[in-house]
């Protein structure tokens, strides 16, 4: 049976992204490997803003502040534990087992918190909403000077996992491409689920889905807390990835350029974000070393792109939004 279009893409992407390890040694280029986690770290927190904007129309503006607060999470746990001063009489721990699922419950209930207030808004409301949380968040960090104020946290090592040693770069660039495989097929799961589709009906009519007897505010916060949850993760592996986390994780700024990857690869596609993270990154790169203002030539490219190309580079190919 021939591959689709579809599967063809995914295949081949899979497939260069199991090989950059092979090729960063090939040509001698460590600094390879790591773009390509950063690519992967980045795709995660994309996937997971995909599944609120692309099929829930909820537009958030400060999801960054879950990708900072799962990265303070490890930071600061990582501090009381190399530094020797217990956090509220715990002495602390480097096992991922343990770390990790602590910082993703942190992202959670303050998805619950913003998610539970932003939600009986939308539109503008609710993108200033979800703003103005993350600025408050960003804030704090920034207030936090025990734990480095806005020169940020170091930390001393990667966390531990069983059987698994992610100190080794290789190691952990393809714990980061399980995850971010895991994370998208649950995605695509829940998409495609009773959940999903409801989720999606709402986008499309929402006073039809109310006339059927839908209730929207739990299905939304629901979709709104799994998103959290995934920048959440993304947040937990760039704390691991750089062992070094800032204030900047959680400003506007990382928000909108969460935004503009969606868009870029392809609203409602799932498989679009990575895509276009990793074209995000790789001009990023690029233009960095033609010129300093690099932002300059970004910014009308992206223009461009969500004027003439309506479902993003790959939305054809992966079937995105067409509304």
């Amino acid at each position: 049976m021939p591959l689709t279009l579809r599967q063809a893409a995914i295949a081949l992407g899979l497939a260069l992204f199991l090989a950059v390890p092979l090729l960063a040694e090939a040509g001698a280029s460590p600094a390879l490997l790591g773009l390509a986690n950063r690519i992967l770290i980045y795709a995660i927190a994309a996937v997971s803003l995909d599944l609120i904007i692309g099929y829930g129309a909820m537009v958030s503006f400060g999801h960054a502040m879950f990708f900072g607060l799962g990265g303070y999470v490890v930071g600061i746990v990582a501090y009381h534990t190399f530094g020797g001063e217990p956090l509220l009489g715990w002495s602390g721990s480097n096992a991922a087992l343990l770390v990790w699922p602590l910082a993703l419950a942190a992202c959670a209930l303050l998805a619950v918190l913003v998610g539970g207030l932003a939600l009986r808004t939308s539109g503008v409301q609710f993108i200033m909403i979800t703003l103005a949380f993350a600025q408050m968040v960003f804030f704090v960090l920034v207030s936090l000077q025990s734990y480095g104020g806005d020169d940020g946290l170091m930390l001393e090592r990667r966390n531990m996992l069983p059987f698994i040693d992610i100190s080794k770069p290789t190691t952990f660039y393809y714990l980061c491409l399980a995850l971010l495989v895991i994370w998208t097929v649950l995605c695509s799961f829940i998409v495609n689920s009773r959940f999903g589709l409801i989720l999606q009906a709402l986008r499309q009519s929402e006073r039809r889905a109310v006339n059927l007897g839908i209730r929207p505010f739990p299905f939304r916060l629901a979709a709104f807390v799994i998103s959290a949850v995934g920048t959440g993760l993304a947040g937990v592996l760039w704390a691991n990835y750089a062992r070094f986390v800032t204030p900047d994780m959680a400003a506007w700024s990382k928000s909108g350029e969460f935004m503009a990857i969606v868009v870029l690869g392809g609203l409602g596609t799932l498989l679009g974000p990575i895509a276009g993270t990793a074209v995000f990154i790789a001009l990023e790169q690029l233009l960095s070393i033609w010129t300093e203002h690099w932002m300059i030539v970004m910014g009308p490219i992206l223009t461009l792109i969500a004027l003439f190309g309506q479902r993003g580079i790959a939305g054809r190919v992966f079937g995105g939004r067409r509304d």
